[in-house]
């Protein structure tokens, strides 16, 4: 593969200003005045990949180290000018959508962008610009805050992510034990986290009504870009986990329980998969890193996926390392004007490390791939079709895994990821559930959240038993959840992708270079389609489908001998 982008610690991107923007969007306005769309339209797509790139690069900086004070000051800058260009771009699109020549409109952008943009336009108006910065602020004290956890324990202070082995660990009591000191941060910071998350709701539920939504809940599905489907086809598919999963992962929990030969299981053991421990990688972050090379060359016969990897490790585009004061979770990003995705991680030495670095880079590779669609709002699709392409190859590299695995221990991590898989179908439609619940109810007080989450957890996760861990068990599990605070609405997307990756999983047993062609075209196209076009050109089954779920969780019961 050819060096199309320059290595990441040479990327620069010019600071825009409110002066600055408006001198581009009066441009953009003059163009259009002129009767010159389709020149308007190339101009806008130029500063919305410009700004992105420059916003994106901040935010990514800020995520590297959350107490660098350079950091933080671009943060908060970008921040403040956020709605300031959203405000440009909005009357810009309402123009655009004003034109009485929408054929020729969505000839030149596609029905799929038009849609977009129509649901854009709902989302902001200036009178809530004050708000969004607010917003803005407040998720990056939620970000700042657990990244700068410090827990004692083992003999060393670690942060949330190095906590994560002991979690998971053979040992009973020390999976107890580090569930106890993960929970007292919580505990610790429960009051200001309470506050945190009861000031995101009202601010929200302030700007939707501003725009005239019932609540957050319209707002919210519009600002995740939702055209093809909405709260109540959501509602049955949770409801379809609930009559199917759940009990599938209950009957795998016992099964657990009866051969390690515990009283019951508690919540500290859920994260034990694997009877003789769960599998860990095969070792460091170095040697994952050049490993990963082979998987990715065996993986695609074409050699497309490992020079795109090599070009991504050795320009730069990894942070995968946990350290101090870095942003916990992992998450990949691009940067429009150059093409190129960036990969963000914590790894912490559990099986983890491999499944996130896989995951990320389904999404890196499909942005990528997608890199040459006409318009930046095909760059990335809505997140339930993007989660596909991350959830899909964690799937997809089953035949190479063994790579990055511990040695001889391949079947087993492949069984654990599917159990792994299979059981977070309860959570993350909880997780949903329990936001639409609190932004259906903006008025609930702290406690009556944490009621709402022991309420849903019982219902969605019957097994569990937090014993005396006294904070989850009163129902705070959920402020560990970064989505909640920083992404409302964003996760059963995750759910909804896992029913479609598993689809790929079953047909790649059957024809693994077809399948990965199939995946391949589904990256390829990135954002040109909404969800549900996407999946039926893939020729797989929505998850909306009566059926969608009952197929793959019958054969993954087949696979687990069940």
């Amino acid at each position: 593969m050819t060096q199309t982008i320059p290595p990441f610690s040479d990327l620069s991107f010019p600071r825009p200003d409110e002066a600055s923007l408006k001198a581009r969007y009066a441009d953009i306005s003059s163009l259009l005045d002129r009767g010159q769309r389709e020149e308007a339209l190339k101009a806008f797509d130029a500063v919305r990949r410009e700004y992105e790139s420059w916003a994106s690069h901040v935010h990514l900086q800020f995520s590297r180290n959350t107490q660098d004070e350079t950091a933080k000051t671009d943060r908060d800058y970008a921040d403040r000018l956020s709605p300031v260009a959203t405000d440009h771009e909005v009357i810009i699109k309402k123009r655009l959508l004003a034109d009485p020549d929408r054929a020729g409109l969505e000839a030149l952008l596609t029905p799929h962008v038009v849609h977009l943009w129509e649901a854009d336009t709902t989302t902001f108006d200036p009178r809530i610009s004050t708000d969004l910065e607010e917003e803005a602020r407040l998720t990056g004290e939620y970000t700042a805050l657990l990244a700068s956890a410090k827990i004692a324990f083992d003999g060393k202070v670690l942060n949330l992510s190095g906590l994560v082995p002991y979690l998971q660990g053979a040992d009973r009591d020390v999976r107890h034990a580090a569930e106890q000191a993960r929970w007292a941060f919580f505990e610790e910071h429960g009051e200001e986290l309470d506050t945190l998350y009861g000031r995101l709701v009202e601010l929200r539920d302030r700007m939707a009504k501003t725009l005239g939504f019932e609540n957050y809940i319209g707002l919210g599905y519009r600002r995740m870009r939702r055209t093809d489907y909405g709260p109540e086809q959501v509602a049955s598919f949770r409801e379809k986990v609930l009559s199917s999963v759940t009990p599938l992962v209950q009957s795998l929990l016992e099964r657990r329980r009866l051969k390690m030969g515990w009283d019951k299981v508690w919540a500290w053991d859920e994260a034990l998969i694997d009877l003789q421990g769960n599998p860990e990688p095969a070792g460091d972050h170095d040697l994952l890193v050049a490993r990963a090379e082979g998987m990715f060359r065996a993986l695609d016969p074409k050699g497309e996926m490992g020079d795109f990897y090599v070009q991504m490790r050795d320009l730069g585009y990894l942070d995968l390392k946990n350290r101090d004061n870095k942003a916990g979770g992992g998450f990949c990003t691009s940067f429009p004007t150059i093409g190129s995705p960036y990969i963000f991680a914590n790894f912490n030495g559990t099986h983890n490390d491999i499944g996130v670095f896989t995951h990320e880079m389904g999404h890196a590779f499909q942005n990528w791939k997608s890199r040459d669609q006409d318009w930046v709002d095909q760059l990335w699709p809505t997140m339930e079709a993007a989660e596909i392409h991350s959830m899909g190859l964690e799937f997809l590299t089953w035949p190479q895994i063994d790579t990055l695995v511990e040695d001889g221990a391949r079947d087993r991590y492949r069984r654990m990821h599917l159990i792994d898989a299979l059981s977070f179908f309860p959570y993350g439609v909880c997780v949903d559930h329990f936001q639409h619940e609190v932004y259906a109810n903006p008025q609930m007080k702290a406690a009556e959240r944490h009621e709402t989450w022991a309420r849903l957890e019982k219902m969605y996760m019957p097994w569990r038993d937090w014993g005396d861990l006294a904070y989850p068990a009163k129902g705070g599990r959920w402020q560990a959840q970064l989505h909640i605070y920083r992404l409302p609405f964003y996760y059963i997307d995750y759910a909804l992708a896992q029913c479609c990756a598993l689809q790929l999983w079953l047909r790649s047993r059957m024809n693994r270079e077809a399948t990965f062609e199939t995946y391949r075209k589904l990256c390829s196209e990135g954002g040109s389609k909404p969800f549900s076009q996407l999946v039926a050109d893939a020729g797989l089954v929505s998850p909306f489908e009566e059926d969608a779920l009952a197929e793959v969780v019958h054969e993954a019961e087949q696979e687990l001998g069940i």
